[in-house]
């Protein structure tokens, strides 16, 4: 079976209990999660064979968070170890008009002061057929952003298939840097996925005629953003996802994909929110999944769309749904009704 690889930090969460504020809880649950690893544990309950590459700390809170993606099939033979500490972050969820809330404790963590040494790329992509990494992971440090370029080389040089999803963090790095960093990596990317924003801010593409505080968003003016990243870049394939933001509880979520032939538009779902984080992440894996078991870009667009909108319902960062469940969805079972 071929390898699907993905490479980035996976971190601790701390969350207050339901939907109280920072400031009035008393306990926060635990979850573990990350870009990278969270498109790992969808592609292995698609049951595609997926790695994860990373970087933690030797001691038990580190093999927690290596426990947890063996839980759900995540083969963890290329993570090192060493290093301080796990990067941390804290969540508050929004409701109604009170947005959610991220805090970053993640300084120092394992995997922004790894070195080249700690992977080799030669036997990570030893029957590989897709990488997969975010615009997260080469913000971390200059090291990072140095080994995701090695791996995005190597991968290309053996034939690798390679996805980024553009993931912009203004709390990480500035657009200045994110353009100059990630010009560079994604020369080496056949499939680019992006979010309302990321565009512009990592490459100073923008969409016309959007909003992204109100929640306008314009088809044609997004047609315009994928067109000009594949263009760009010599891509296969540019997808966005749309997010239309009526509050922090509701909203409305679709996508579109442009494979150079065409622009395919898919369904949209009014969606209520248990849990967003992960919801681009679900959306990739999702379209890695359709794009490597020989779906066309409408159904692999219409698969990866529906995996997103049932992850939104979902605590934690991981969606936990099978492939039947987001088949059945994506064929206009959206009922939610018992099943027995």
């Amino acid at each position: 079976m071929s390898k699907f690889v993905t490479f980035g930090e996976i971190m601790l969460r701390l969350a207050p209990m339901g939907y109280e504020r920072f400031v009035q809880s008393k306990e926060f649950s635990v979850v573990y999660g990350g870009g990278e690893a969270n498109v790992a544990v969808s592609l292995s309950n698609y049951g595609k064979d997926a790695y994860f590459v990373s970087k933690v700390p030797k001691h038990e809170i580190g093999q927690c968070a290596v426990n947890e993606l063996r839980k759900y099939g995540v083969n963890t033979d290329y993570i090192a170890r060493g290093g301080e500490r796990l990067g941390i972050y804290f969540c508050e969820k929004g409701a109604s008009q009170r947005p959610s809330k991220v805090i970053y404790d993640r300084a120092h963590s394992s995997i922004s002061e790894a070195s080249s040494e700690d992977f080799n790329w030669d036997e990570v992509f030893k029957d590989a057929q897709w990488f997969h990494f975010t615009g997260i992971t080469p913000a971390l440090s200059d090291n990072c952003a140095e080994i995701t370029l090695e791996a995005v080389k190597k991968a290309k040089e053996k034939g690798v298939m390679v996805s980024c999803d553009l993931n912009y963090r203004k709390k990480l790095w500035s657009s200045e840097k994110a353009g100059k960093v990630m010009g560079e990596i994604v020369k080496y990317c056949d499939v680019i996925i992006a979010n309302e924003e990321d565009a512009e801010k990592v490459f100073g593409i923008k969409a016309d005629a959007t909003d992204i505080e109100s929640g306008k968003l314009s088809e044609e003016g997004y047609r315009k953003v994928a067109k000009e990243l594949f263009d760009r870049f010599g891509l296969k394939y540019a997808a966005i996802t749309l997010r239309e933001s009526y509050s922090a509880s509701d909203n409305g979520w679709s996508a579109m994909i442009y494979d150079g032939k065409e622009f395919i538009r898919s369904r949209k779902y009014d969606i209520r929110i248990v849990d967003r984080v992960g919801g681009g992440d679900s959306f990739a894996g999702g379209l890695i999944y359709g794009l490597s078991s020989g779906m066309g870009s409408k159904d692999a667009l219409e698969f990866a769309v529906a995996a997103s909108c049932l992850k939104h319902s979902i605590e934690g960062d991981f969606n936990l749904v099978s492939k039947e469940e987001v088949e059945t969805l994506m064929k206009g079972d959206a009922s939610g009704r018992v099943q027995r």
